[in-house]
């Protein structure tokens, strides 16, 4: 209910304290940088203290954000005994500036290299390890030989391991759809949420990183505004690239609320989601952290139900995930194929890798971490375009479980087929990566995992990316068998091959027509029912992203390819709508 300078200003009335907040920026506010090196920035973070300067010998300056915070005395007192305190009033936006200016450059180091220096054999830093290089450049030998000594066996059993794990694939997403249509033990109650005290909530960190997106500020601090949270919980942090003036401009034209803090982030290699997001982190205040994009608009009661899930929730449970849906479905065909992708994806498969615990790999945004357990992982893969599908499988190697829940985040669906295949291109790269990582060791990954989570792994991640790159070869295969009806083919496909083939082909794309066709029943969207049957042309626009994504993987494996928002005429219409507002 009062603006920063209201607050202090009352503050410093009330209790005698001067306040320094207007010296920001001037340099005329005198600091000793050295001396917050003495103190763990996520202490300073928690408790919004930074040392400024000595007063005297005895006597220290302290900039805090609550005086009455005795805990901050304890601190300075354990650091140096009998020390004399003298406390000056600050922003935590203040504070936060502060310690990005004196810490910045190793907190960035550390956002982008933490993970490889404590856990190497869990970083995509390295693409390919040496005993992989041997493994695959001794498969490479053995196709050849094959191909060179008994052509048609080795194309024979290729086929059929092709096959095979096609039919073993739909299966198994098969079961997992079946399982998930029937999980009502996730569920959060309204009448549950309605319980909560807002009194004992705590504070909830909210990461946003945003990248030449100046337009979006205004939809974001009023998307931010409406989530039913108290706002003296809430920690947002607003993730701007330091060389990316407009988008910072905007921010700051835009006169976020209290609870939003923009930090810069210091410019770095690799430039990437994840390493903001890793920075961010170590300026977090909150028990809980989530991540959204700038686009996005979560169901407003989402923190609540991740606070309860986490509640009811053994100690193992390290994150759960929000479903993502889109507000422009209807926009193309591109949207529509898209909508009852994710439909289907995060109201049926994810609810059934839960209910059957097994490893679920996030999705980009809307995921709820306890954030001690999320430090404790390391944070994000800063190497990995697909950070966070990383980062559900790595908790589940170190014991961590991740769950669901029951709420909606609502973006902007792709509606370009160029920015499409870029975005989808990234996300394969990431899978290949994940599965590269995660397969460095694969016997101790399942011993860790178990054979069922294991088995489960290997499906969903390298699974995915295996399917698009060898689904073209089959259906050209077929197309040109159709067309040209080709003897040598016989060679190739004996008849039982063949009618394994005829069923994966009738079946198993029924199958799939089938499974993209229910994910129109829990939301209610029958309009789209219809494109379901065009579910193995889109397909089609996956190969095509995966051998983009293979290509990159070899050639520039960590560059971060850029999707562009703002596309949508539903996006251009809610930044009109909203600047009407503010006008």
């Amino acid at each position: 209910y009062l603006s920063t300078p209201e607050y202090l200003s009352i503050l410093a009335h009330l209790l005698g304290y001067p306040t320094v907040s207007q010296l920001m920026g001037t340099g005329l506010l005198h600091r000793e940088e050295n001396l917050s090196q003495q103190f763990d920035p996520e202490l300073m973070m928690r408790h919004l203290f930074y040392p400024l300067a000595w007063a005297d010998e005895n006597a220290l300056m302290v900039m805090v954000n609550d005086p009455l915070d005795w805990e901050v005395d304890e601190i300075l007192y354990a650091w140096r005994p009998g020390l004399r305190i003298e406390k000056v009033l600050g922003t935590e936006q203040d504070i936060t500036q502060l310690l990005s200016q004196d810490q910045g450059p190793k907190l960035s180091q550390e956002a982008v290299y933490k993970l490889m220096a404590r856990l190497p054999e869990e970083s995509a830093s390295r693409v390919f390890t040496p005993s992989q290089i041997a493994v695959g450049y001794g498969l490479l030998l053995l196709l050849l030989w094959g191909l060179a000594t008994a052509p048609w066996a080795t194309l024979t059993i290729l086929v059929l391991l092709i096959n095979l794990f096609y039919v073993a694939s739909i299966l198994f997403k098969l079961l997992l759809s079946l399982v998930g249509s029937a999980d009502r033990f996730h569920q959060i109650t309204d009448e549950e949420v309605a319980a909560l005290d807002d009194r004992d909530l705590p504070i909830y960190t909210i990461l946003v990183p945003v990248y030449k997106e100046p337009e979006v500020m205004p939809i974001l601090i009023k998307s931010l505004s409406k989530l039913d949270y108290p706002h003296e919980r809430l920690d947002v942090l607003i993730l701007l690239e330091e060389n990316d003036r407009d988008t910072i401009e905007a921010a700051r034209a835009a006169k976020p609320p209290r609870y939003v803090r923009l930090l810069l982030v210091p410019d770095s290699k690799p430039k990437t989601k994840p390493k903001a997001c890793n920075y961010g982190l170590a300026f977090a205040r909150g028990e809980y952290l989530t991540i959204y994009d700038a686009e996005d608009i979560p169901d407003p009661d989402q923190l609540k139900k991740a606070v309860i899930a986490f509640q009811k929730g053994d100690p193992s449970l390290v994150c759960v995930q929000a479903a993502l849906n889109y507000f422009n479905r209807n926009e193309n065909f591109l949207t529509r194929m898209f909508t009852l992708e994710y439909s289907y994806w995060f109201d049926y498969l994810l609810p059934g890798l839960e209910t059957l615990r097994m490893p679920i790999p996030l999705g980009g945004t809307s995921n709820h971490f306890r954030t001690d357990r999320l430090r404790e992982l390391q944070g994000w893969d800063p190497f990995n375009v697909t950070e966070d599908a990383d980062l559900g499988i790595r908790a589940s190697q170190h014991g961590y479980t991740v769950g669901v829940i029951n709420s909606t985040t609502y973006e902007e669906a792709n509606c370009a087929v160029k920015n499409w295949i870029r975005q989808r291109s990234r996300w394969i790269k990431g899978y290949m990566q994940t599965w590269l990582v995660h397969n460095r060791n694969p016997l101790r990954s399942l011993r860790k995992l178990g054979l069922k989570n294991w088995l489960s792994y290997q499906f969903f991640i390298g699974g995915s990316f295996f399917t698009f790159l060898t689904s073209p070869i089959m259906w050209l295969l077929f197309i040109y068998w159709l067309l040209t009806r080709a003897h040598w083919l016989q060679n190739l496909f004996p008849s039982w091959l063949v009618y394994l083939g005829l069923f994966n082909l009738l079946v198993g794309n029924a199958i799939g027509i089938y499974l993209n066709l229910v994910a129109v029943f829990r939301r209610g969207y029958y309009d789209l029912a219809f494109y379901a049957l065009l579910n193995p042309i889109y397909w089609q626009l996956h190969s095509m992203a995966a051998y983009m994504a293979l290509w990159q993987l070899f050639t520039k494996p960590f560059y971060w390819e850029k999707t562009i928002h703002g596309l949508s005429k539903f996006t251009h219409a809610k930044v009109q709508e909203a600047a009407h507002k503010a006008a």
